[in-house]
C-alpha cells in the first residue's frame, strides 16, 4: 500500500498511515511539477492533498492504481469528483475538523474590527497615547448574517450568541426544522436582501459553484449598511473582488476580512491592497495546529479504510 502526500501535512497523518503499512512519499511542494506528478502517481493506491493540486481527469487517469483521494480540508474546486467516481476512485475529506478553527476567525475578525489592538499597539510604540483614536465598539447586540448555514456556521452562532449577538441566516436549502435554526438560535431569512439589510457583519459559509460565483457584487454590497463589515473564509470568487474594492475605496461598506482569494497566492497588483479597509489573510482560517492534526488524522484514518475495502463516512 503506497501514499502520495503533494502538500503540507501534519505528522500525526503520515505516522498514522505508516501505522497501517503504508509506504509513505511525502513532498509537500510536488503540487509545483505537474511533470513530475503525473508520472510518479501511476506507482501510489492513494493521492492526499489540499487545495493547490489539480486533481483533473489527467491526474486521475495517470493514477492507474489510485482508490482514493485524500483531500486536507473541505473545498473540491480542484478537484474532478465526478471524474474521480467514474473511474471508481473514492473522495474522502476532514469532515468537520477545521470548524472550530474557521469559526474562532470569524469571532476575532468581528472582535478587530471594533477593537484593534495590533493597531493601538504599533501606534503606541511610534510614540503615541491615542485613547480617542481607539476608542472601539462592542460586538454585543449587534447583528451578525450567516449566508450559508452549515456545520461551521453553526457553531460561529453558538460562539456569538456567547457575546451577546443577534444571529441572523440566509440559506434556500435549510428549513426552520434544521439544527442550525431549531438548536442553535439563528433567526432563518427568507432573502438574502434583509439579510444585507439588517447585518452589522456578514459571514460567508457556501461553497464555491456556477451559483455562487459572484454571489456578492455591486448590487449586493449597495444594500449593506455603511458601517457594516464582510468576512469570508470560503472561497474566493464567492466575493467580486473588483466590486469589494470599489465599495471600500467609496465608504459604501466599513470593511472586509478576507481569507481567500480568486487567485492565490495573492497578486501585487490586486487592486485590494490600496484598501486599508481590507484585512487580508493568506488562506489560514482553519489552519491551526489544533485543526491540523485533527484534519491529517481524519484524512489519513479515511483513506486507510478505503484502501483496505472498508467503509469511510467522510466521502463525498
Amino acid at each position: 500500500m503506497k501514499a502520495l502526500i503533494t502538500e503540507l501535512i501534519w505528522n500525526e497523518g503520515i505516522d498514522e498511515l505508516e501505522r497501517h503499512g503504508f509506504d509513505v512519499h511525502y513532498d509537500e511542494g510536488l503540487w509545483e511539477n505537474r511533470e513530475k506528478l503525473l508520472d510518479m502517481v501511476k506507482d501510489y493506491d492513494a493521492i492526499i492533498v489540499r487545495n493547490q493540486t489539480k486533481v483533473d481527469q489527467e491526474l486521475l487517469d495517470a493514477g492507474i492504481r489510485l482508490k482514493v483521494v485524500g483531500r486536507l480540508g473541505v473545498g473540491m474546486d480542484n478537484i474532478d469528483v465526478s471524474a474521480a467516481k467514474k473511474r471508481l476512485i473514492q473522495v474522502v475529506y476532514g469532515r468537520h475538523a477545521n470548524a472550530t478553527s474557521v469559526a474562532e476567525y470569524v469571532l476575532a475578525a468581528m472582535l478587530g474590527a471594533n477593537r484593534p489592538l495590533s493597531l493601538a499597539n504599533q501606534d503606541i510604540r511610534e510614540g503615541n497615547w491615542n485613547r480617542k483614536r481607539f476608542t472601539g465598539g462592542e460586538i454585543a447586540n449587534k447583528t451578525l448574517g450567516l449566508i450559508g448555514l452549515g456545520e461551521i456556521s453553526h457553531r460561529v452562532a453558538k460562539r456569538a450568541h456567547a457575546f451577546g449577538m443577534k444571529v441572523i441566516g440566509y440559506d434556500p436549502f435549510i428549513t426552520e426544522y434544521d439544527h442550525i435554526v431549531s438548536e442553535s438560535g439563528v433567526q432563518l431569512l427568507e432573502s438574502l436582501e434583509d439579510l444585507l439589510t439588517a447585518a452589522d457583519f456578514i459571514s460567508l459559509h457556501v461553497p464555491l459553484t456556477p451559483a455562487t460565483h459572484y454571489f456578492i457584487s455591486e448590487s449586493e454590497l449597495k444594500k449593506m449598511k455603511p458601517t457594516a463589515f464582510i468576512i469570508n473564509t470560503s472561497r474566493g470568487g464567492i466575493i467580486k473582488e473588483s466590486a469589494l474594492a470599489a465599495a471600500l475605496h467609496n465608504h459604501t461598506i466599513a470593511g472586509a476580512f478576507l481569507d481567500v482569494l480568486e487567485i492565490e497566492p495573492i497578486s501585487q497588483s490586486n487592486q485590494l491592497l490600496a484598501c486599508e479597509t481590507a484585512i487580508i489573510t493568506p488562506h489560514i482560517a482553519g489552519l491551526t495546529d489544533e485543526s491540523q492534526i485533527r484534519t491529517s488524522l481524519l484524512v489519513a484514518k479515511e483513506v486507510v479504510k478505503i484502501v483496505k475495502g472498508e467503509r469511510s463516512l467522510c466521502t463525498i
